[in-house]
């Protein structure tokens, strides 16, 4: 009886997390932890703010990025990426590009079980924030 028990409570919590509009908080930042298969540079700080109004914005590690983005249930889509032009270190930059390419492939979201929001795209390793505090 017990590993039905675990099975159906496990089935219970995974199920919860994915498709869970109310998890993905909009109008709150987020802070950027990895990219795909890489973490950050250190001491680089990448966020996002998913606006009520459709409009995504946060700081790219050396930019700001901006972007119109569509969400319907567990679908997430960004618009044309743009951002500021300032230039950095050449690793601050490239990392910045991996990010901005990697925001324009994404098509899914979901809520890890350690609360970490992961955007995935098509094919690879997702884009993971953790809620930034206040």
């Amino acid at each position: 009886m017990k590993p039905l028990l675990l099975t159906l409570l496990a089935a219970t919590l995974l199920a919860g997390c994915a498709n869970n509009t109310e998890a993905l908080k909009q109008d709150h930042g987020y802070v950027l932890e990895w990219i795909g298969e890489r973490p950050l540079i250190d001491n680089s700080h990448l966020t996002m703010t998913l606006g009520n109004d459709g409009r995504a914005y946060g700081n790219a590690g050396c930019n700001h990025w901006f972007a119109s983005y569509r969400l319907e249930g567990d679908a997430i889509s960004f618009g044309p990426v743009g951002s500021t032009r300032k230039l950095c270190a050449p690793a601050l930059m490239e990392q910045e590009r991996r990010f901005l390419e990697a925001v324009g492939k994404v098509q899914r979201w979901d809520m890890s079980q350690t609360a970490q929001l992961r955007l995935w795209p098509a094919q690879g390793k997702p884009l993971r924030f953790w809620l930034e505090e206040n």
